[in-house]
Order: C-alpha cells, then sequence, then structure tokens
C-alpha cells in the first residue's frame, strides 16, 4: 500500500557506512546546487550510521514477473550496483508496506552483493526534504535507487531529471514519466476482491467492515475491490466504511488506536469481519478484533505469519498480499543485468503480483471457491473496479 504517515524510527544505512558528498559530475546539476540540501541532512546521515549498527535484515522472498510495458533502456550494465532505498514513512519494521520493500532488498543483497544504503521518512516532512533525501543518495553514488511509496512521487521528479545516470524506481506511483524511472505499480483491487469473498462467505453476520489508513486513490483501490467481491458472494451484505484520516494528514497510516476505535464501532454495529488497508493502525484493528470474537484480514504481508502481531494471529483467516517484495528485487536484477525498464509495470493477479494467504488453514473450506473468482478475474470475465 503506497502510504505517506506512519511515525518515523530514524534513518538507516548499512552498519559503519556514511554516505560522501561526491563532487559534480558530468550530467550532474551544479553542486552549489545541492550543497545545501547536503548540509541539512549531515546530521541525519550521522545518526543513520550509529543507528544501523543494530538493524537486522528480514528474510527474503519469490521471484514473479510483472505486466506492463515498460521499455527496455537499452544502457549496458553497470559494473558496481549501488542501491539506495527510501522508505516511506514507518520504515523497515512496520510489518506491512515497508517491510516487504525491505525483504526484497534483503534478497538482492544476498544474491548479488550489492552495496545498500537505508533512508527513512519523517512525520509531517515536506516534498522538498523527500527531495534532499533522493538527491542525497545520488551524490553518495548510488546508481538504483528506490522511492518507496506514491508520497514521493514530486521529489522523485525533480530528482531524476538531475541525475539521468541513475536508475530510479517508485513503488505505487504512474508518475513521474521518465527515461530513467520505473514506475511498479499494483492491481490491490484485484487481491482485496479476493480477500472479500473469503469475507463474504465466513461472514455469520452478513456485516463486515473496511478500514482505509488514509482516503486516498489508492487505499480507495482496496475499498471498491473488496467491497466488489464480498457482493459477489453475498449480495445483500453490509459493508461498513471508515477512514482514519483525510490528506495531508497520514498519521492514519501509523496509529493502532485509531484503529481499534474504527474496529469497535463496525462491530459494536454488527460486523464480524475486519479487513484493515492501515499500515501499522491495523494492529489495533486485529486487537479489537480478537476482543470481541471476530475475524480480520491482513494486508501487503502475509501477517499471520508476522512476529509483531503473534498475539492477535488467531483473528487473521487471510491477508491480501501485495508483494513489494518481488517488485524491489525485480528492479534491482534488472539493472544490474542491463535490462532496465522505465515507464509503468503493473504487478497483477495474474503474474502473481497480488494474492491470498492461506496460512493458519482458517480458509481451507473455502479455497477451491476463491480460486474459482481468481481465475475469472485473470480470464478477463470479472472486471474488478479500482475507482469508486
Amino acid at each position: 500500500m503506497g502510504h505517506g504517515g506512519r511515525s518515523a524510527r530514524g534513518a538507516f544505512v548499512p552498519a559503519g557506512t556514511v554516505p560522501r558528498i561526491a563532487k559534480s559530475r558530468p550530467g550532474y546539476p551544479r553542486a552549489s546546487r545541492k550543497e545545501k540540501a547536503l548540509r541539512r541532512m549531515r546530521g541525519v546521515r550521522l545518526a543513520a550510521g550509529l543507528f544501523a549498527l543494530g538493524i537486522g535484515l528480514a528474510s527474503c522472498a519469490s521471484d514473479t514477473q510483472p505486466g506492463g510495458d515498460g521499455g527496455t533502456s537499452g544502457a549496458p550494465a553497470p559494473s558496481t550496483v549501488k542501491v539506495g532505498l527510501a522508505y516511506d514513512i514507518g520504515g523497515r519494521g512496520d510489518q506491512s508496506f515497508n517491510d516487504s520493500a525491505a525483504r526484497g532488498l534483503d534478497k538482492a543483497k544476498s544474491e548479488f552483493g550489492v552495496e545498500v544504503t537505508e533512508l527513512e521518512a519523517a512525520q509531517g516532512e515536506t516534498d522538498a526534504q523527500k527531495e534532499d533525501r533522493l538527491r542525497q543518495l545520488a551524490e553518495s553514488g548510488h546508481n538504483v535507487i528506490i522511492a518507496v511509496g506514491f508520497a514521493y512521487e514530486k521529489a522523485l521528479s525533480a530528482a531524476a531529471a538531475d541525475y539521468p545516470e541513475a536508475k530510479f524506481a517508485i513503488i505505487d506511483s504512474a508518475a513521474p514519466e521518465a527515461a530513467n524511472v520505473a514506475n511498479l505499480t499494483f492491481a490491490e483491487h484485484e487481491g482485496s476482491f479476493l480477500v472479500g469473498v473469503v469475507a463474504g462467505l465466513k461472514s455469520k453476520t452478513g456485516n463486515v467492515g473496511f478500514i482505509g489508513g488514509v482516503n486516498t486513490p489508492l487505499i480507495q483501490k482496496f475499498e471498491v475491490g473488496f467491497e466488489q467481491g464480498v457482493k459477489a458472494v453475498k449480495p445483500d451484505a453490509t459493508v461498513q466504511v471508515k477512514y482514519l484520516t483525510q490528506p495531508p494528514d497520514f498519521t492514519g497510516f501509523n496509529d493502532p488506536a485509531k484503529g481499534t476505535t474504527a474496529a469497535n464501532g463496525m462491530l459494536d454495529a454488527g460486523a464480524d469481519v475486519i479487513y484493515p488497508a492501515a499500515g501499522g493502525s491495523g494492529a489495533g484493528a486485529f486487537e479489537a478484533a480478537k476482543a470481541k470474537g471476530a475475524m480480520g484480514i491482513g494486508v501487503d504481508s502475509d501477517q499471520y505469519n508476522l512476529p509483531a502481531l503473534a498475539n492477535v494471529k488467531d483473528v487473521i483467516i487471510t491477508s491480501m498480499v501485495k508483494n513489494v517484495d518481488v517488485a524491489v528485487y525485480d528492479f534491482i536484477k534488472a539493472v544490474k543485468d542491463g535490462q532496465f525498464k522505465s515507464g509503468l509495470q503493473v504487478y497483477d493477479l495474474a503474474s502473481g503480483g497480488v494474492s491470498f494467504a492461506t496460512s493458519g488453514g482458517k480458509i481451507d473450506d473455502i479455497v477451491p471457491q476463491v480460486e474459482e473468482y481468481k481465475e475469472k478475474i485473470v480470464s478477463g470475465e470479472i472486471q474488478v473496479k479500482d475507482t469508486k
């Protein structure tokens, strides 16, 4: 889920590494233009180098090829791949969107031996601060730069234009369009349709709830797909909808207390299944479901298997898995192999970019039915809406 508002825990770099400030090079903007921005980031980099000593690496995930018509750049593979990844707010350890990106990064680092730097967004920061972060990575010699989340759209547009030699990727945004930018997006509505089918089949009350972290077009894709799936199997079902915050307030992606309050309201109104597409706030929704004997649906990762959610795993009957890890890994590998593609690349249901989880065995009895709907979506028999 392209997020933009979870509480920051600091900026990350590999242990013992502080990005250096490069001198001006041909094809790059004048050094004086960026020195002001870099000067503001020095304190962050120094603190990050110390903090990273305690950072562990997450597990890796499997490969998948996306759909889409991105064009191959034809550029030769770089002799050295140096990867910079800028997280959305919440960073590594959010148990959701950012952690999925981290898994892909870790896999690439393990398999290819690439040098990696990780930086994290701060609560309430401006587009200029995001741009500073991307420029910092480019100036310190990173030739592969990944921005996690649509909130980086404006910042990446400016940075990519000034660093044409670097290859950029942005998760969850079709913009900007540039020869050195890959736009890695997902068919969240298709995956959400399938977990909506699960909710409709498992609900005993015919009343389910959707909690969105922040009311943005991206999160609305989760909502409309979920509701369409629920009503495909239970046309008379009630689907309650609640968004925790409205832009520009992105705290709805990292406020478990808000998630608990919203879920309790839905449960008190008759819901017995809750689907929170709300980043870290989802943990609060699961706590509410556990307290009232209801069911929950995870998002982004297979949340049943996340250690940080072990105390609520028994309420998680499935998850809408969004394989951000695969997109990150694929992008790094493509650049390394000289197969970089610019433009839109969609990770959909057909390519395995989104899926539903069966961990815990709680939906084993209905998996064949869910798979039938999956086949109908892939074949085009069912068209899933992606807008309200």
